[in-house]
């Protein structure tokens, strides 16, 4: 057997060390680029339809991201409504007057001039399928916290609305919802509610 001289040995030790400190950086940086997730639990008429889990995109739309990270910290999302859906479109949720106000008169997709407003976020990302994008009015600058998703490509939205994540499971439920009976408004006729929790 051979014996290594003690700087060769030192040298190992050295290296072996480098390796394990490289990988454990490596570890803790793939960690703290992980993208925040969430679960949206949909309910409705006192049962459950199902879970949609949610990645966003911190690097595309980092206002978007951190303005939905807020509400759901706060359990704003908790008890709010899908109150459009458009098959071959998308569904759109997260109206504060879904929680607060009646459904006639179209309340419940209104803006509310109390809520934060979130500048516009515009990236090369593409409306396809299972994106999240932020719903406005004519105004680009004019996101609160009401968001869509898309159940089938919307090319015409690129570049004109704000993307900002993406569903990872659970686009059974969200053709589930867009497959609802709706009333002429494109309202749900029974409503849609869905609980937001982050999970990392």
């Amino acid at each position: 057997m051979r014996i290594l001289s003690i700087p060769m040995r030192m040298l190992m030790i050295v290296s072996v060390m480098a390796a394990v400190l490289f990988c454990d950086s490596a570890y803790s940086q793939s960690q703290s680029n992980t993208n925040p997730r969430y679960v949206i639990t949909i309910s409705q008429g006192g049962a459950k339809l199902g879970d949609i889990e949610i990645e966003l995109m911190p690097a595309v739309a980092p206002k978007h991201c951190a303005n939905f990270d807020s509400l759901v910290r706060v359990k704003f999302y908790d008890g709010s409504v899908f109150h459009r859906v458009i098959p071959g479109f998308m569904i759109q949720g997260g109206s504060l007057n879904s929680k607060i106000k009646p459904r006639e008169r179209n309340m419940w997709g209104a803006s509310d001039t109390s809520q934060k407003r979130v500048p516009a976020e515009f990236s090369d990302t593409k409306h396809k399928r299972g994106v999240i994008s932020a719903a406005r009015t004519n105004d680009p600058n004019s996101a609160t916290s009401q968001f869509f998703i898309c159940v089938d490509d919307a090319t015409h939205l690129d570049g004109k609305y704000s993307a900002f994540g993406q569903v990872v499971r659970g686009m059974d439920v969200v053709d589930a919802i867009v497959d609802l009976p709706r009333d002429e408004r494109d309202n749900p006729i029974e409503r849609v509610e869905m609980i937001v929790v982050r999970i990392n």
